[in-house]
This record gives structure tokens, C-alpha cells and sequence, in this order.
């Protein structure tokens, strides 16, 4: 993500939607996005998200935000509109008034964040969804046995980390659906487990708040077994791409998961 602002060509295609602008906030999230920030301008306040507009990874992940957006209102804020343009697709959210959350032990926002994933594995599978198979976690399994353990018909979210859970006074919020997907329904509490060990829980009390969420409770154990060892993998590879980052930390979290469960890797 740039920190320079996009173009003219960039605000003349929102204008329809925005009218002139007269303030824009870059937010310290939105690393996948070539743009987001809070836009403040003639027709009210928006969130905007946007990405130049070329075949890849990038271009798909908001077109899929764009699809779900409707079925994952009120757990998401609203997309009010899409403009898209041979250079951008540019997504403009109702801009709401949330913090970051924080996953530390002692934390006030944890019920809330259990909260938000219960309502997540509470939204039925949309058909749009049926051929999202979940599969990022396959090629680190031990073997094709293991992958299928991790298929479902549960709408899964997944990109589960404190920039995308916001607390608000009133409601909180799962932002940036980059990549939802269809697969078994304990994989959101598993990847809050990681992120909870990560933010200094013991692997124990972060899988006593996974328990709080009926998908998790309702898991065959060597299912999540498979996703611990899987994910550790994924970790350690990642890591090892960029040494010293945040990466290592999500690894050390994933290996003390697997120590408690007796995993062997």
C-alpha cells in the first residue's frame, strides 16, 4: 500500500457518489488495498476501499467483499456503493465509529469479539458461496485425509486480528471480508485461538473463549488438531519468507497451541 493518494482520474470516478471531497484519513490497516481511508466529503462520511483495477489475487478479493457485503450486514458495515473504472474498483462503506479491539489478557473487548464470531457462524451459507471452498490451509496437512477435515457449510471469515474487529460504544463490527470462504465451521474459533495465544493468553484460556462459540464446542478434536498442526506449518513458512516479522510471533503462538493439544508435528 502506497502513501501517496491516488490520482484525479481517481476522485473524478467516486464524484458521482461523493460530490467533492474535502478530507481523507488514510487508516493504518487495509495492507492488501492500494487505498483505504475514511473520506469525508459533500454527501457525508464513507469508508473507501479500493484496488487498481488488474487481473490477480487482489482484483478478486473485492469483487468477493463486494458479493457478501449483503448477506454480512449489520456484522459488517454497509456498501452504499461500488465504482470501478479500467484503472480502480473502489468500494465506498458506511463510515462507523469503532477502536481497534484489544485481544490482551484482562481485555474488556473479549466478549464482544466471541460475540461478533457467534454471529458470523450464525449466517446461513449463501449461495454465492457454495463454490468458496476453503482451501489456504491444504498444501500444509499432513495428508488429503486431513484437507477434508477442514470442509464445510459454514461461511467462514478468517482473517480474524485486532485491526478487523472494531468496538464501538454501542455494537462492534468484522470489517475488511477480503476472503470469505466455505468450509467447517470450528476454523473461525480455531484462528481466534491463534491470535488470542499470540496477544499473550496460554493456549488453555484461549481455547476456554473459543469454547464460548457453539462451532468450536461442536468439533471433531482431531479436526482441530489437523488445523493447529497445519497452521503452525503455514506460520513457519510465511516466517520464513520474511525473518524478524510479525509472522514468527503468529508461529510461536500456532507451536504452544499444538503443545497443549500433544500434537505431534
Amino acid at each position: 500500500m502506497s502513501d501517496s493518494l491516488p490520482g484525479d482520474e481517481f476522485w473524478a470516478l467516486i464524484r458521482p457518489y461523493t460530490g467533492a471531497v474535502s478530507q481523507v484519513q488514510r487508516t493504518a490497516r487495509g495492507f492488501s488495498s492500494d487505498l483505504t481511508a475514511l473520506v469525508e466529503c459533500d454527501t457525508g462520511s464513507f469508508f473507501v476501499k479500493a484496488v487498481a483495477n488488474r487481473p490477480g489475487g487482489r482484483r478478486e478479493s473485492i469483487i468477493r467483499e463486494r458479493q457478501i457485503n449483503p448477506t454480512v450486514v449489520p456484522i459488517s458495515p454497509e456498501l452504499l456503493w461500488c465504482a470501478e473504472s479500467d484503472e480502480w474498483i473502489v468500494l465506498g462503506f458506511v463510515a462507523v465509529s469503532g477502536r481497534l479491539s484489544v485481544l490482551g489478557p484482562g481485555s474488556d473487548d473479549l466478549p464482544a469479539v466471541v460475540a461478533l464470531l457467534n454471529r458470523i457462524g450464525a449466517v446461513p451459507l449463501p449461495d454465492m458461496a457454495q463454490g468458496w471452498t476453503e482451501t489456504r490451509w491444504d498444501r500444509h496437512t499432513g495428508d488429503e485425509a486431513e484437507a477434508l477435515l477442514f470442509r464445510g457449510d459454514a461461511l467462514l471469515y478468517t482473517d480474524i486480528n485486532p485491526s478487523n474487529l472494531l468496538i464501538g460504544a454501542q455494537d462492534s463490527w468484522a470489517v475488511d471480508w477480503a476472503w470469505p470462504t466455505r468450509g467447517a465451521a470450528f476454523i473461525d474459533p480455531a484462528c481466534l485461538v491463534v491470535q488470542l495465544v499470540a496477544a499473550g493468553h496460554t493456549a488453555e484460556v484461549a481455547e476456554s473463549w473459543a469454547a464460548h462459540c457453539p462451532a468450536w464446542v461442536n468439533a471433531e478434536p482431531r479436526a482441530v488438531d489437523a488445523f493447529a498442526a497445519a497452521t503452525v506449518r503455514m506460520y513457519r513458512q510465511f516466517a520464513q519468507r520474511k525473518p524478524g516479522s510479525w509472522l514468527e510471533a503468529m508461529a510461536a503462538a500456532a507451536e504452544e497451541w499444538t503443545a497443549l493439544r500433544g500434537v505431534t508435528l
